[in-house]
């Protein structure tokens, strides 16, 4: 994978990626570290973005689940607890 500065994409636009071999996928770095990654398209471009947002969704999830682990997170109980008091809530909220 090639780092190409920010900087230098914003200024010279696709001369920036001369020397990046096609197909490669690109890391665009600015000051404070890695922005984007530039993602070469082949074929369907359809089904690459449902790829790529499949991937995006893991790897979201996958901090949410380290996130939640971090906390401690909840017993199978204290899920089922939570989940009866919000019904309730909302039964009682249809009835009143």
């Amino acid at each position: 994978m090639r780092q190409v500065s920010l900087r230098e994409f914003r200024t010279r636009g696709a001369k920036a990626l001369v020397d990046v071999p096609k197909g490669e996928t690109t890391l665009l770095v600015g000051q404070d570290g890695p922005v984007f990654f530039l993602v070469p398209v082949f074929g369907d471009v359809v089904k690459e973005d449902r790829e790529l947002r499949r991937a995006m969704a893991l790897a979201s999830l996958r901090e949410g689940w380290r996130l939640a682990e971090e906390a401690g997170g909840m017993s199978d109980e204290e899920i089922d607890a939570e989940i009866d008091a919000v019904r309730t809530a909302q039964q009682l909220k249809k009835v009143g």
